[in-house]
């Protein structure tokens, strides 16, 4: 089952769960942990907390260009959004709270209050993929799952729901195929008898807990899995 398949409604619903997720993690923060280093290299929490914030704010705008059809990007330009991500981590931790909150609000009145044309409406991602608007779930979803780990707090990834990490399993080996990498590689979980081979022809088995190959699948660590080898690049 995927991600993908699920009513909208239920979509809607591990959406949430994830944000209510994450957002317990930023909570179990004090403001002097917001300076500390994430799973993700070169990035405090402060960054994090940032990134994720205007990533709310970014999926507003999809929102509203397939409410409205007035064309709103997610982001002015990738520079733009790297320096708003800067910007965002030198504010004090209280402000990044307020933004955290502010945006994770707005976001779901967007969908709360979203048209069933709008969700079926095409807008484009930062990387300019065509999708129809109820795709923001799915981006969401997985920002907020994945980065309630990178914040390095108690989360793990034995806390995301199986739908979730079945999904990914299958969306990371397909962008390493259409890149043409670890076209030899086969993920088999040993937990739900999950197996995807990346290439017709795979032959190099990485085996491991449905969490621990998406763990490593998306290059936060080997541990779960029985390889020392690194994965391709993702993201």
């Amino acid at each position: 089952m995927s991600f993908h398949d699920l009513p909208l409604e239920e979509r809607l619903q591990l959406t949430r769960r994830g944000t209510a997720h994450y957002s317990g993690q930023v909570a179990l923060l004090d403001n002097a942990d917001f300076g500390e280093p994430t799973l993700l290299p070169g990035w405090s929490r402060s960054h994090l907390i940032a990134h994720v914030a205007y990533n709310a704010a970014a999926l507003c705008n999809l929102m509203h260009w397939a409410e409205t059809g007035e064309e709103t990007p997610m982001y002015a330009s990738p520079d733009a959004r790297g320096k708003e991500i800067e910007f965002g981590a030198t504010l004090i931790p209280d402000a990044l709270r307020n933004l955290h909150d502010h945006t994770v609000a707005r976001l779901d009145v967007a969908w709360r209050d979203a048209s069933d044309s709008a969700w079926e409406a095409e807008v484009k991602t930062a990387q300019g993929r065509t999708v129809p608007a109820s795709e923001t779930l799915w981006m969401r979803t997985r920002e907020v799952w994945l980065h309630a780990v990178d914040l390095d707090v108690t989360a793990g990834f034995g806390d995301i729901p199986e739908v979730i990490l079945e999904t990914l399993l299958e969306e990371i080996p397909g962008k390493w195929r259409g890149n043409g990498d670890g076209q030899d590689l086969i993920m088999v979980a040993t937990d739900t008898d999950h197996r995807v081979a990346v290439g017709d022809d795979s032959s190099v088995e990485v085996r491991g807990t449905l969490a621990g190959l998406v763990r490593w699948a998306s290059g936060r660590g080997n541990e779960g899995v029985d390889t020392e080898l690194c994965p391709p690049r993702w993201l």
